[in-house]
């Protein structure tokens, strides 16, 4: 019955007569609209509600630690060691989780607002905002210092630069809102001034330069974040930087000739991990193609192309019994999903195929470690 009447207001209000809408199939609109109701009445929660004894941070710092890292048995009180592509159950997690709570409750409220712009969606999701980005008892400091922190070895690290990823429907929820002029300048200008604290810290600041130059989804993450928060804080010369990265950096040095990904091919996690690459290569070209330049078509010399990277996985997504790597060591039976380069290539080309094959797979995945590498969970408030 709720269904039901969900739908009775939401056809009353004729939101799916706009052509932005019309991949959303009414199931979908409408279960958007239920979980977003369902975050109303939720209470911020950020890095200031949870702390770790083993960070070098304080209070207002955000702190996660290396996923792959282990105790060693040899050495319990020693330096974590190694184990590629296995998730230690045991590090701490608690900022991250709050991060990608916070993306998910606001970038929900904006995806709903765009399918029934109701006030209420922007007044929850504001208070999300400024505990975050201005309350100074519960704001997240703008930078990344003690990020992917390994215990015995490092405090942070310029991969864990990668963990504001979670950030980005966060930016872009806030663009959704911004366009209604109903948010307070002050508030607005906090919220900017924040995002561009992250940006000169993230381009000045050894971790993030590190992050910047590896050669393989980092480089590409730290890319698409850059490329994000740049769009929504206005800075084009950084948007410029991001496109010319993307095409003189990223795709020579991580696509083959083929279509493939060659060092996410090689990891343990490769059918994950490629995934998520070429999620975040069509997510920047997504992002800053324009009228001038389609990012999708830009081709290198030797052919490679993101087309030519959709075409090689496609049949995989479609299908994964075709795989012809080993299963992923993790995660194998919970990938493939709802993958943001079918919509946003299916939006660029208007080939349905793409469109089609997005719609089948679950939307609002429950697994951690999916959901963590699946940042871009809402398309319709990237339109």
């Amino acid at each position: 019955m709720k269904v039901l009447i969900l739908l009775i207001i939401l056809f009353g209000q004729n939101i799916f007569a706009q052509k932005v809408y019309s991949p959303f199939s009414t199931r979908l609109s409408v279960k958007i609209i239920q979980k977003a109701d369902s975050c109303l009445n939720l209470k911020p929660i950020t890095v200031t509600s949870s702390s770790c004894t083993r960070s070098a941070g304080g209070k207002h710092d955000f702190y996660s630690e290396g996923d792959y890292w282990w105790p060693d048995p040899a050495n319990p009180d020693g330096p974590y060691i190694q184990r590629d592509g296995q998730t230690n159950p045991e590090n701490f997690l608690e900022h991250r989780r709050a991060m990608v709570r916070f993306s998910q409750i606001v970038s929900l409220l904006a995806s709903a607002y765009k399918l029934n712009p109701k006030e209420k969606y922007l007044i929850a999701a504001n208070e999300h905002y400024k505990a975050w980005f201005k309350d100074t008892l519960t704001r997240m400091n703008p930078s990344l210092l003690y990020a992917q922190a390994i215990k015995g070895r490092f405090t942070g690290r310029g991969i864990g630069v990668i963990d504001m990823i979670q950030m980005m429907e966060v930016a872009q929820s806030l663009m959704v809102f911004e366009k209604t002029g109903k948010l307070s300048s002050s508030n607005l200008i906090s919220y900017k001034s924040w995002f561009s604290e992250y940006l000169y810290w993230v381009n000045n600041h050894k971790y993030g330069i590190d992050e910047r130059e590896a050669k393989n989804n980092h480089g590409t993450c730290w890319v698409m974040q850059v490329a994000v928060f740049a769009k929504f804080v206005g800075n084009t010369q950084m948007m410029e930087y991001c496109k010319d990265r993307f095409k003189n950096v990223l795709l020579p040095n991580q696509l083959a000739e083929d279509g493939s990904f060659p060092l996410e091919m090689a990891r343990t996690k490769p059918y994950g991990y490629a995934l998520f690459n070429l999620d975040a290569m069509c997510t920047i070209s997504h992002v800053l193609s324009d009228k001038r330049e389609n990012l999708f078509e830009y081709t290198l010399p030797k052919g490679q192309n993101l087309k030519k990277a959709i075409e090689y996985m496609y049949p995989f997504v479609e299908d994964k019994s075709r795989w012809t790597l080993k299963p992923d060591v993790m995660y194998w039976n919970e990938w493939p999903v709802a993958h943001p380069f079918l919509y946003f290539y299916s939006q660029k080309t208007r080939e349905k195929k793409f469109l089609d094959l997005w719609s089948k797979f679950e939307h609002f995945p429950r697994t951690e470690e999916v959901i963590r590498n699946l940042p871009v969970r809402n398309p319709l408030i990237w339109e």
